[in-house]
């Protein structure tokens, strides 16, 4: 990270209100453009924050980083390829557990965070108490409550942003469980990866495994099967796929996913309180 200029990246799933905050953030310095090769919108502005230059990234609004659409393929890319120093992850407060999912995904990455709460006020208004606090210390990042469209929490927002840019500590992914059949071949194939001196950076091995899992071709076909690495992952991933398919009648991505909103479903649920009933 460079100590003259930070740079800020914001995810979040469509109507957040990602839009909001960064309009909020640049007022009129934004800048309009497309990503290369693709029609997806980008959308960049620079600010100055206690002295600091900021350049703020709008990503496209995306439910997950699984790559199945041009903007989770783009909002992935740019994260792993440009390397932000700092992403805030624009969550809608009154949708927490399904919004929540993306979150995961930029934690399982590992890539600095800071997670914004927006539309607070719509979900206490629905009798929601969210335990931010606690929040935080389950995900490891800072949690931060806004209102966006009203700019309120969003100065105390962008310095916690700067604030974890300047720390600029090591990318460290949040570990899940994904069931033994999955985690054993996680470490299998991670052993593989370090085994070859196949460098992921700044994601880890065990991301990139997890995507060969997945069956997620961005990544996958980075391996040549015709050589002795691509060969030996993917038949670490055909044989899980066939063990999964005859004991499970599933599929590894969908058991992967499973797990991940299992996780998620503890969180809620730890965090997440109703005050009254609302009708």
């Amino acid at each position: 990270m460079s100590s003259a200029k930070i740079s800020v990246a914001i995810a979040g799933n469509p109507n957040a209100g990602k839009t909001s905050l960064f309009n909020e953030l640049t007022g009129a310095k934004q800048h309009v453009g497309n990503y290369p090769g693709v029609t997806v919108e980008y959308k960049h502005a620079t600010v100055t924050v206690d002295g600091t230059t900021v350049d703020v990234i709008d990503l496209p609004g995306t439910y997950s980083l699984t790559a199945y659409s041009p903007e989770e393929l783009v909002a992935r890319n740019f994260i792993i390829d440009k390397r932000p120093d700092v992403v805030i992850n624009v969550v809608d407060a009154s949708n927490l557990e399904r919004n929540l999912y993306l979150a995961i995904q930029l934690r399982e990455l590992g890539v600095p965070m800071v997670l914004c709460l927006n539309m607070i006020d719509v979900a206490e208004g629905r009798g929601m108490k969210i335990d931010q606090e606690k929040l935080g210390e389950v995900l490891g990042v800072p949690v931060v409550p806004t209102i966006a469209r009203q700019g309120k929490g969003v100065e105390a927002l962008i310095r916690a942003a700067v604030e974890v840019a300047r720390a600029n500590a090591p990318w460290k992914p949040l570990e899940l469980s994904y069931g033994s059949d999955v985690n054993e071949a996680v470490t299998e194939l991670n052993a593989l990866l370090d085994e070859s001196g196949y460098e992921s950076a700044p994601a880890t091995n065990a991301w990139t495994a997890l995507k060969c899992l997945e069956g997620d071709t961005e990544v996958s076909d980075k391996f040549d099967p015709s050589t002795a690495l691509g060969a030996r992952i993917k038949e670490v991933c055909t044989r899980v796929a066939h063990h999964i398919k005859v004991t499970m009648e599933d599929e590894t991505e969908s058991i992967i996913a499973d797990h991940r909103y299992g996780y998620i479903s503890g969180v809620s649920h730890e965090v997440l309180h109703h005050d009254r009933e609302v009708r």
